[in-house]
């Protein structure tokens, strides 16, 4: 979904003789999405991706599903969520549909003795606490509070922390992430109205190629089990690579919230989408400014999606008690809107310093066994005067 890009050394033709020093030939590998008809990108390797030389127990990872048909207003305290050491055992999943898995993770350390794929989907990994930097097969990302880090199924990677205290907000989306489609040319450009241009796109950096021979386990994630899979060789070995496939950061607070007269719908705020949902971004902007304007938002059904709202920083001038980490969910169904009081305290505000992420789901979501355990339960009875 990414413009074109390219890093380290490539030959001048894809599919032709590209050789070492030594006269041996580097091996090509393409990355492609859908079959071989939708974005990808080629990468060459010091030795062949393929060199399995053992495996080991298989883990499940699958959600475990506490409520699959409900409708009531819920709310999550997401800074709850149990904080581990390591990077996969701090992914716990809260809300999941056959589109989207919408996981909290806290984890305390960086991944050093293996590499991770998930190769089932796309990754969004939205930066709440910390900051470091994502290390890929296509290069080096860093991140820091407010990123988004899109990272597509099948990327190795590995996550360093530069710090303990880390909260992520991960949605692994089972179709490719994209710009929405609003916002492109017929060519692909992201267009002038749209809120964030290529400028703000972060792709890779700092190529290394890393040529060792050993013992190196790739867990990689399939259809809820994760795989031991261990390589002969360095997945880093890249020594150059180009395409529109790859990873990239995008910050939050590069997004330019579009502002009217009147209080704007969701779409506004859209950032991007998948198969069955959209993603959102709600930032700081001044508020409507027709003399009459209501800012806070007008009570609304959900009737084609389920509404999730992960609450990262400032005032919610239509929810009471937020805090940072919240989510909430209002399924399709039945109306939600301002908490009592909200409509006519927000009357003559001039702005907002809000930040929050939604995503927008076409078929509703399941609560797991996780989200039960970080559940306000009087949230349902917070419209009661």
């Amino acid at each position: 979904m990414a413009y074109y890009y390219t890093l380290g050394s490539i030959p001048h033709k894809r599919h032709t003789q590209f050789r070492k020093p030594d006269g041996n030939l580097y091996a090509e590998q393409l990355f492609s999405t859908e079959g071989f008809s939708n974005d990808y990108s080629l990468l060459y390797h010091c030795h062949p991706p393929t060199e399995i030389i053992r495996t080991d127990h298989v883990v499940d990872m699958s959600p475990k599903i506490a409520e699959e048909k409900m409708l009531k207003h819920r709310s999550l305290e997401g800074f709850k969520i149990r904080s581990e050491k390591n990077y996969l055992d701090s992914r716990k999943p809260v809300l999941v549909n056959n589109d989207v898995h919408i996981t909290l993770a806290s984890p305390q350390e960086s991944m050093q003795d293996f590499f991770y794929k998930n190769a089932d989907a796309d990754e969004m990994i939205f930066v709440h606490e910390g900051s470091g930097v994502l290390r890929t097969m296509y290069g080096d990302l860093d991140f820091g509070y407010g990123d988004y880090l899109i990272v597509p199924r099948g990327t190795i990677y590995q996550i360093i922390f530069n710090n303990s205290v880390n909260r992520l907000l991960i949605v692994e989306s089972f179709s490719p992430i994209r710009f929405p489609k609003k916002y492109l040319s017929k060519y692909g450009q992201l267009m002038e109205h749209s809120p964030y241009c290529e400028r703000d796109i972060r792709p890779p950096k700092n190529l290394s190629t890393i040529d060792e021979k050993g013992d190196f386990l790739i867990k990689t994630k399939k259809k809820g089990n994760l795989y031991g899979i261990h390589y002969a060789h360095h997945p880093f070995d890249v020594v150059g690579w180009d395409g529109c496939c790859y990873p990239f950061a995008f910050s939050i607070h590069d997004f330019e919230p579009i502002t009217g007269r009147v209080h704007q719908p969701p779409p506004v705020h859209q950032t991007f989408e998948g198969n069955n949902y959209v993603v959102c971004s709600f930032c700081p902007r001044l508020f409507d400014y027709h003399p009459q304007a209501i800012p806070a938002p007008y009570n609304h059904s959900n009737i084609d999606s389920d509404e999730m709202i992960y609450y990262v920083d400032g005032d919610f001038m239509s929810r009471k008690n937020v805090t940072r980490g919240m989510i909430t969910l209002h399924p399709g169904g039945i109306p939600h809107g301002p908490h009592p009081g909200a409509v006519e305290k927000s009357i003559g505000a001039k702005e907002t310093k809000e930040l929050a992420v939604m995503v927008d789901t076409f078929h509703p979501l399941m609560l797991t066994e996780e989200a039960l355990r970080i559940e306000n339960p009087d949230y349902i009875m917070s419209w009661a005067e």
